[in-house]
Formats: structure tokens, sequence, C-alpha cells
């Protein structure tokens, strides 16, 4: 499989709308395999689509210590949500190194689709309530930080911006190393 390019804060595509699957063909069972290869290659918990450019309702998730419980959500959607609220530190792909506590419902009911086109409904507390919620953040076009304070979200913005500057540099020497 493939590992797929991870897009970072602030970049634009992140804030696009991802759009309802609506093939469960071979197509999309390359993707969400290798969204889940970019997920623990990465290391993460969780990927949404929107995160590798890709715009389409599609998250995968695996809380699992030894990457044993993959689930593929497509189309999911939060059918219930408790009214008890939980702050949990969380982390991004999208925004390595930056973790901030977020206030979420502490369980929620979901239901959506498999790779194969199988409904199914979970419900779910803790972490995986957690990345349920954040992941599905992602396929309306919402980052985590937009949580935080605006002061700490633009601290957040310009370090991302500084680093992929960095990022850019150090690339461009290389690519000039090669030419010599």
């Amino acid at each position: 499989m493939s590992i797929l390019n991870i897009l970072r804060y602030p970049d634009p595509r992140l804030h696009k709308i991802a759009q309802p699957v609506t093939a469960f063909d071979a197509r999309l069972a390359k993707l969400v395999a290798d969204m889940a290869d970019t997920m623990y290659e990465a290391p993460g918990v969780g990927l949404a689509a929107t995160q590798v450019d890709v715009h389409e309702r599609v998250v995968v998730i695996d809380i699992s210590e030894d990457k044993s419980q993959l689930i593929a959500f497509i189309n999911p959607e939060i059918i219930w949500s408790s009214e008890e609220r939980t702050v949990y530190d969380e982390g991004c792909l999208s925004v390595p190194g930056v973790y901030d506590g977020v206030e979420r419902p502490s369980k929620v009911k979901v239901r959506a689709f498999d790779v194969k086109g199988e409904q199914f409904e979970l419900e779910a507390d803790g972490l995986l309530a957690v990345c349920i919620q954040h992941e599905m953040d992602h396929l309306v076009g919402k980052v985590f930080v937009e949580y935080l304070s605006p002061l700490k979200r633009n601290r957040i913005k310009t370090r991302m911006m500084k680093e992929e500057r960095g990022i850019a540099r150090e690339k461009a020497l290389r690519e000039q190393g090669r030419r010599i």
C-alpha cells in the first residue's frame, strides 16, 4: 500500500467539506488501506480523508496498542451524544507536536458504513469517542485548534508556517545538492 501525504495546518484544503461516498468499490478499499498505512506510519490513532487531500466522508481509526482493531467509517454521522462532557488533550497528524484540551461529549453513537457498504452503529466513550468526533470534524473542514482561543490558534498557525518554510528550505537545499 501507499503512504499518503498528510496536509499540515493551516493548509486551506483542510477546510474543504467532504462529500458523501457513493461507490463502495476497489478504489474505496485502496483509499482506506492507504489511509490506514499512513496513519500507522505517522504514527496516529485516527485519520480523515480530508487530511490526505481526498474530500470524501472517510475516516479510519485504531486506538489499540497493537494496531489490530482498525475501524473504517464511511459516511459517518453522530446520531446521539451524551450531555456529559469531558476535556481531553488532543493532538492531530495535521498539526504535529501540538496538544491541547478540547471539551467534547463523553459518549457518542455513530452510524456509518464499512468499506463493503454494510451499515453499522457503534457506541463509544473515552478515547474512541474523542477520535470519532475529532476525525468527523475534519470532514466538515474543522481542525481541533479551532476550539482553542484565538491567541493560541494564531501562535500555532505561526509556528506551523515557520516549520513549513524550514521544511521547504531543507528540501530546496537537498535538491540543489543533487544537481551539483
